[in-house]
């Protein structure tokens, strides 16, 4: 069993989705969590609820990680509260529909790079450099099978992430050799964004052209977030870590 027992978690976009399982599979394991996400109320209720399941302390920030004052607020916050951090998720993201690639505003466009690519920028940098002056650490970047097989629509989504994953490798070499950095390169996941999708339509398409037949389950992002955040993965830096349920290996969607 991947033992976190003494170790600090935060996880943006934690209070639901990928990011609500990693808090909870890494309160189970030992680790405290500092969860964070728009929504305070959401965060304090997973909040509460990984006290009474784990015994584990669980703190709760609101933060837009597309703001970087935001972002500097969270980590001051969470230094002040969890006194370390030993393992970072970079989960938080947003895609959000569009009719034509000409339909994407501006503001729009700014939008989603913030989200899934300036704030991990910044978080990174930040609670990077304080773990290389304090006890090593793990960060996990949550990236998208669409950053590799990029669609015409989700275009923009498609580019930071790919972006995401750029970083993943520039960080690891930045904050080596005491902090490792990875990614976890998603696939789809029932998750609230599946609300968005023809879901019956989707998993038709699995069931006939994905590897595993399916699109996957939330708590299945659990086993390779845990191997990134603890020692069983002490050897494993850089690297983009499908869990996809074999997309990344298909045939063209």
């Amino acid at each position: 069993m991947v033992d976190l027992t003494g170790r600090t978690a935060l996880v943006t976009g934690g209070s639901r989705g990928l990011g609500r399982e990693m808090v909870r599979a890494f309160a189970r394991a030992g680790a405290d969590v500092v969860i964070a996400s728009r929504k305070l109320d959401a965060c304090e209720a997973l909040a509460a609820e990984i006290r009474g399941e784990t015994g584990r302390q669980a703190y709760a920030f609101a933060c837009h990680v597309g703001d970087w004052s935001a972002i500097d607020r969270l980590v001051d916050d969470t230094y002040a509260a969890a006194g370390h951090v030993d393992i970072l998720v970079n989960n938080a993201g947003m895609s959000p529909l569009y009719g034509s690639l000409t339909e994407v505003s501006e503001a729009l466009y700014d939008k989603v790079l913030d989200v899934n690519l300036r704030g991990p920028f910044r978080l990174t940098a930040l609670v990077g450099e304080r773990m290389v002056a304090d006890r090593g650490g793990s960060v996990i970047n949550i990236s998208s099978i669409a950053s590799v097989r990029p669609s015409p629509r989700e275009l923009a989504y498609s580019a930071a992430k790919a972006g995401l994953n750029a970083l993943t490798e520039g960080f690891a070499v930045a904050y080596g050799p005491t902090v490792r950095v990875n990614t976890i390169v998603a696939g789809p996941f029932r998750t609230d964004i599946a609300k968005a999708w023809d879901l019956a339509a989707v998993e038709r398409h699995a069931a006939k052209a994905f590897p595993l037949g399916r699109i996957g389950r939330p708590e299945e992002v659990v086993g390779a977030a845990l191997l990134l955040a603890s020692d069983e993965g002490s050897f494993i830096t850089g690297a983009q870590i499908a869990v996809d349920g074999g997309v990344s290996i298909a045939g063209p969607s």
